[in-house]
């Protein structure tokens, strides 16, 4: 059966649920959690999952933390697309010869068999400033002094991610809720910036690494997603909305035995 025709019958299928169980907190946009109660039963926002769990694992097979504590605060730009996609061959050469030409250090979370998509001779013109792996310890990358800007696909997760560690986003959208993810980062949350055109360009991307390193508009998104932090930590407090949703999805689970 399709994926597609799956969410469908999913979505249909929500109004009758006792709960739904969101991995996001109310207070991040409260419009859309109000409206959705007036639609379901019960909708129980028990996130950042982020936050909510143990500390990440400490593996780093990869050995990017050590090099990472070699480098001032928020200077590092963090690349990763996760673990389902990689961009068209033409975008990630663009944005190799954008981070070259930016000077910016760098981790590059990136396939092996995507490696050579990359321009010619750029992992070694750039070994002293940043670093190419197969795969990034992404929860720890993120919350690494070290990292300032977070290039992403914006998928929900990377996006809570992003804010859990408060980490401004440059986002090049593909699939899902991708799309709608980025407006939200940068049209309501104003806490990171899509790529010039949507795709990923060396003019536009360095164009948004110039910004989100700005001393103007950089510091507001920094700001911006530090509130957003702030408010996401408060969220899974002992006394936050997401603490008490999840002590109300116990008793619901409880109830059910």
């Amino acid at each position: 059966m399709p994926i597609a025709h799956e969410l469908h019958v999913m979505g249909l299928k929500l109004p009758e649920a006792t709960a739904v169980v969101l991995n996001s907190y109310e207070e991040i946009d409260l419009t859309i959690i109000t409206d959705l109660k007036t639609k379901l039963k019960k909708v129980l926002s028990v996130g950042p999952l982020t936050l909510t769990l143990s500390s990440p694992s400490k593996s780093d097979d990869s050995g990017c933390l050590p090099w990472l504590d070699k480098h001032k605060t928020a200077s590092v730009a963090y690349i990763g697309f996760g673990t389902m996609l990689v961009p068209p061959r033409s975008e990630l050469a663009a944005l190799a010869e954008a981070i070259e030409a930016s000077g910016v250090p760098y981790i590059w979370s990136l396939p092996d068999h995507s490696r050579h998509h990359l321009p010619q001779g750029f992992v070694e013109r750039t070994s002293t400033r940043g670093i190419v792996i197969s795969w990034a310890p992404q929860l720890l990358v993120l919350a690494h002094t070290s990292v300032g800007i977070h290039i992403t696909h914006s998928s929900w997760n990377s996006v809570l991610e992003s804010i859990s560690y408060a980490v401004p986003m440059i986002c090049r959208p593909f699939f899902a809720d991708n799309m709608l993810n980025c407006r939200m980062v940068e049209d309501v949350w104003k806490i990171g910036v899509r790529v010039e055109d949507g795709i990923l360009t060396k003019s536009g991307t360095m164009k948004a690494i110039q910004l989100l390193l700005s001393d103007d508009k950089g510091k507001e998104l920094k700001e911006n997603i530090r509130s957003l932090k702030d408010s996401a930590e408060k969220a899974v407090g002992s006394n936050g909305s997401s603490a008490k949703n999840f002590e109300t999805l116990e008793d619901i689970i409880g109830s059910c035995g």
